[in-house]
């Protein structure tokens, strides 16, 4: 089965891609030079599949070793394709570490970024020693409260602006985020996650969130202060980022309307 089917029309057809990729080897998302990343294997492998230059746009970026459970991205092939054959050969030509679920045509307006209502990503940290969390958790070997951590999140709904959690000099037009979800939950014995869902996100937002919560937890600063940092929107004000390797963006929702019937 060929992967073009044919078609009277020649204007180029928009698909949505959605996939997972474990983000330790990759600087990231996004294509940069003299660097690997996600979007420059995808893109290579749909370009050779296609037998046409394929670039893809995702909707967003993920910084150097973080992870995506559900990632999306849309690109435009030339004809229309065979949507679960491409798919299935793709997983073939990618490395291990990316996995693609599914493809599924839109409408030509669709934009993977600027359509996505909304985002959760989930950072995990564990605080005893364990060789098998390292890889996808950080470690904080001190006590947390993390009740007072949950009060402290639950600001983070009540704000609008994340200046003070936004990585500088960044090309956003506005640090303006509405953010639905913020918790921690003991998902087993010594390992937490901490789930956040928000219509977009800034830059290194999630792990300056963390930092800064992990300082309300040790009680190096109160809720109190927590809410002043946040008014300051001021960078310096936060805490530090965390490392990369726990965060995982693992949804994104979509309007229905926007995927063509097949």
């Amino acid at each position: 089965m060929g992967l073009i089917t044919k078609s009277p029309s020649l204007s180029p057809m928009r698909y949505f891609i959605f996939f997972a990729y474990d983000g330790t080897n990759y600087h990231g998302w996004q294509t940069q030079p003299n660097a690997a990343s996600v979007q420059q294997q995808l893109d290579r492998a749909l370009s050779l599949l296609l037998r046409s230059k394929i670039e893809t746009l995702g909707a967003g970026r993920t910084d150097a070793g973080v992870h995506a459970a559900y990632m999306a991205a849309h690109f435009d092939a030339p004809e229309p394709i065979d949507c679960q054959q491409t798919a299935f050969k793709l997983n073939r030509m990618l490395p291990p570490d990316i996995a693609v679920s599914r493809i599924v045509a839109v409408r030509p307006e669709a934009h993977a970024r600027f359509d996505a209502l909304a985002r959760t990503y989930h950072y995990y940290i564990y605080t005893e020693k364990n060789p098998f969390r390292r890889h996808y958790a950080a470690r904080f070997p001190f006590l947390l409260d993390f009740e007072r951590m949950n009060r402290a999140a639950e600001l983070l709904l009540q704000t609008s602006d994340f200046t003070s959690f936004s990585k500088l000099h960044t090309d956003a037009k506005t640090n303006i985020c509405r953010v639905t979800k913020a918790r921690w939950e003991e998902t087993e014995p010594g390992l937490w996650r901490f789930e956040i869902t928000a219509d977009r996100f800034l830059r290194n937002m999630v792990r300056a969130v963390v930092g800064t919560l992990i300082d309300v937890g040790r009680g190096r600063i109160s809720e109190t202060d927590f809410a002043a940092i946040i008014a300051q929107k001021n960078r310096c004000a936060a805490g530090e980022s965390v490392p990369g390797n726990a965060l995982s963006l693992v949804n994104i929702v979509y309007p229905k309307e926007l995927f063509v019937e097949e």
